[in-house]
């Protein structure tokens, strides 16, 4: 098979990939480029940080299948692939469980003040009686879109032996969907009381029009005073300024941690950069080593897969003949 690889994925499945099939790698490519590389390829594996457009996929008149190596599809023109009849795998469960992990990171570092207690203990500042710290068990987590990656992260927070609250869009819920995260701990029940009553609120939803600027000014003045915010989801889904307005000027929450951002990529700086109570990391909730190797197999065995279907089409097509 012709197959684009435009986002780095483990480097195994690269090198099966490369000594099975004509491989052209070419990582956070801009649209132009894709659109020159991307001409006589089947197939098109991609992660975040790279646009799959209508133009991108339009150029292609050969292109059949899709793999995400990962979860969100913001990044994906998914009308126009439905419209064109691609096929699309996604591979969320890997890197669900080291987002929950990160998130749990998160929760943690803000609630014991590890950045402040090393950066100052580097510098030799012994401030043991400044750092207040805070327990996370019989605290209240509130989780806002619990799918694949919240519903773990509530699991995570009840075993732990907090209060889980947790909410998902009005066109996910289902008896099922209520039942199973019944079972790990998570009262279902509405954004708003999510908000109000979270100890802790993480977010985990996808980029969506419905969802831009969902964590706005008005629901960081719904939080609960002392409270904290995370953001796992995609950046543009908090709003940055208002985050920055209400942490700057002593209001409400009492830290937050963003490890995805409205700008990413190299030479950009968040505008809460500048605050000591904000944990950034650089989109790294998936980077494990074993959730990238699970990952990497998961794409072997699709390519594998999307082969076979094509043999089978042409032998199909042959006896028709």
């Amino acid at each position: 098979m012709n197959i684009l690889i435009a986002s780095s994925i483990s480097q195994h499945a690269i090198d099966e990939l490369s000594n099975k099939h004509d491989v052209v790698c070419a990582f956070g490519a801009p649209e132009e480029k894709l659109i020159q590389l991307i001409k006589d390829r089947e197939l098109i594996i991609f992660r975040s940080g790279v646009q799959i457009s209508a133009a991108v996929m339009g150029a292609a008149p050969n292109l059949k299948f899709l793999v995400r190596a990962g979860s969100g599809l913001d990044n994906l023109d998914v009308d126009y692939a439905n419209k064109r009849g691609l096929k699309l795998i996604r591979i969320p469960e890997p890197g669900a469980k080291a987002v929950a992990e990160l998130t749990f990171a998160f929760m943690l570092a803000l609630s014991r003040n590890l950045i402040k207690a090393d950066r100052e203990w580097k510098k030799g500042h012994w401030i043991k009686g400044e750092l207040k710290g805070y327990l996370l068990r019989g605290k209240v987590l509130g989780v806002i879109g619990a799918g694949n990656i919240g519903s773990l992260v509530g699991q995570m927070g009840s075993l732990w032996g907090m209060t889980v609250l947790g909410c998902v869009a009005k066109e996910d819920y289902t008896p099922e969907v209520e039942a199973n995260l019944v079972s790990k701990g998570i009262r279902l029940t509405t954004f708003e009381e999510v908000v109000t009553n979270a100890d802790y609120l993480t977010i985990h939803v996808p980029l969506m029009d419905s969802t831009r600027n969902l964590v706005d000014k008005e629901v960081l003045q719904m939080m609960k005073p002392g409270s904290y915010l995370m953001s796992l989801a995609r950046g543009g889904v908090v709003d940055e300024q208002a985050l920055y307005e209400e942490l700057s000027n002593g209001g409400r929450l009492r830290g937050a941690a963003l490890d995805v951002h409205l700008n990413e990529g190299e030479g950009k700086i968040s505008p809460l950069a500048e605050l000591p109570n904000v944990i950034l990391t650089p989109h790294i909730g998936a980077q494990t080593y074993d959730s990238q190797k699970e990952i990497g197999d998961r794409v072997l065995e699709s390519v594998d897969k999307f082969e076979a279907e094509l043999i089978t089409a042409e032998e199909t097509s042959t006896i028709n003949k």
